[in-house]
């Protein structure tokens, strides 16, 4: 049984001594880049009777979906109990598929996070740059470490659903040493 325990603790320091040196993911500009870009962010919403992880978002999207007015940007404030989530139609069980484009406008690595009330997955440039697959009040995500290889508009791809209680959705983004600050509504694009 020792020797069990002492393979299981080796595992996990090794773990995370390779998270810790993990190198930072690289994101895909858009390509071409796109031209005519109107602010903020396209969503489609569905309305499922209940919905507690992303898996369950992604189908009650293939089920029914329908456009909604497009989003500022990703500085959604944490609502008051009833308020719609969003720019949806209703304040509980909310899908949202977010789609468009971010303008990043200094290469180098930084560091993102996102503060979810409930699950999401965000993707830009071709990577996952923040997951949270379950229910939680307005908090964040894990930080994750990217490389911006150039200036310029990269892809933003968002599974967002939202259970009970109230809503948030924010993105932060930083140089890499620094703490991550709000983006700003005009940064976004679809």
């Amino acid at each position: 049984m020792k020797t069990i325990l002492k393979a299981a603790a080796a595992c996990a320091v090794l773990t995370l001594a390779a998270a810790a040196n993990a190198a930072p993911l690289k994101l895909a500009p858009a390509d071409p880049q796109p031209s005519g870009v109107q602010p903020g962010l396209s969503v489609v919403y569905a309305y499922p009777h209940d919905v507690k992880t992303l898996a369950e978002a992604s189908s009650a999207l293939k089920i029914s979906s329908e456009p909604g007015l497009p989003l500022a940007g990703l500085d959604n404030r944490d609502t008051e109990e009833g308020e719609n989530t969003l720019t949806s139609k209703r304040a509980l069980n909310v899908v949202a598929r977010i789609t468009g484009y971010v303008k990043l406008d200094q290469p180098g690595i930084h560091n993102i996070d996102f503060l979810t009330n409930d699950g999401l997955r965000a993707s830009i440039g071709g990577q996952v740059v923040g997951e949270f697959d379950g229910r939680q009040s307005c908090d964040s995500t894990i930080l994750t470490e990217v490389e911006v290889p150039s200036a310029g508009w990269y892809p933003v791809d968002i599974l967002y659903f939202q259970r009970q209680g109230t809503a948030c959705l924010h993105m932060r983004m930083g140089p890499d040493g620094k703490r991550p600050k709000w983006m700003k509504d005009s940064a976004f694009g679809h």
